[in-house]
């Protein structure tokens, strides 16, 4: 561990942790967006500005979570939240930095779970789109399940039970 003075890390630290804590808002509300999207079945075009936009926001959040954990090395800590933790444990006695840490997981989880319900969304749509297509063609959707060698293949319709005549 590194014998460095707090003081010259805990702001920075503070800073980044606040722009995560923004960052995850933003992108919260751009989930948000994107369901009310694929909720009203808004037209292609939409959809993709509002892929794009989560997209950057995405790219935003891991620069800031990247320099986090740089920060973290730098000092002698691991960069994932344990090395966090005891870094925050070795230098921050009064837990200025304890809840902002926990808003950004907070944040973080709450954005978990729109994209969760946006992807749900999204299979539920393609599952009707694919049986709407069964229907028209006449031919229903096999469901895809992996073979011995590791491939996906369409299950077989039916099994052979005895091949005498």
């Amino acid at each position: 561990m590194s014998h460095t003075d707090p003081s010259l890390f805990l702001e920075p630290l503070k800073r980044l942790m606040e722009q995560e804590t923004q960052t995850l808002s933003e992108l919260e509300l751009l989930l948000s967006r994107e369901h009310d999207i694929l909720a009203r079945n808004e037209d292609v075009e939409t959809l993709e500005e509002a892929c794009a936009a989560r997209q950057l926001c995405m790219g935003s959040l891991l620069r800031v979570q990247d320099e986090r954990r740089a920060m973290l090395r730098m000092l002698g800590f691991a960069s994932d939240p344990q090395g966090l933790a005891a870094c925050l444990a070795a230098h921050d006695p009064l837990n200025t930095l304890r809840e902002c840490w926990l808003g950004c997981g907070s944040a973080a989880e709450r954005c978990r779970q729109l994209n969760d319900r946006n992807g749900a969304l999204v299979m539920a749509r393609m599952r009707r789109v694919e049986g709407m297509l069964g229907v028209l063609t006449g031919q229903p959707r096999e469901p895809q399940v992996y073979g011995r060698q590791g491939y996906r293949a369409a299950a077989p319709s039916g099994r052979m039970l005895a091949a005498e005549a």
